[in-house]
């Protein structure tokens, strides 16, 4: 039986199929800067926004979509579990 795949490996498995194309995986750091690195554009962070707010079950409001809650895998993964769990944060 596998491990339930983490959000962190969730992130980089739909960022590398989707927005990077990749079939090798996604060759970043956790802390790697979406925008500043070139990962994803604005459009890729639309997607991103669609793809975080279906795959967790969670709603995404207009203005959670900063750099602070979305510009890496680190503060992506983050900004979702807040979001899976207010009542701990």
């Amino acid at each position: 039986m596998n491990p339930t795949p983490t959000i962190e490996d969730q992130l980089k498995d739909f960022i590398a199929k989707n927005l990077l194309f990749s079939a090798d995986g996604f060759p970043y750091s956790d802390d790697a800067s979406f925008l500043g690195e070139g990962i994803i554009d604005s459009l890729g962070v639309m997607e991103l926004v669609e793809f975080v707010g279906k795959r967790f079950g969670i709603a995404v409001e207009q203005t959670e979509v900063t750099p602070e809650n979305f510009d890496s895998i680190r503060r992506l993964s983050a900004f979702a579990r807040r979001k899976q769990n207010p009542e701990s944060s």
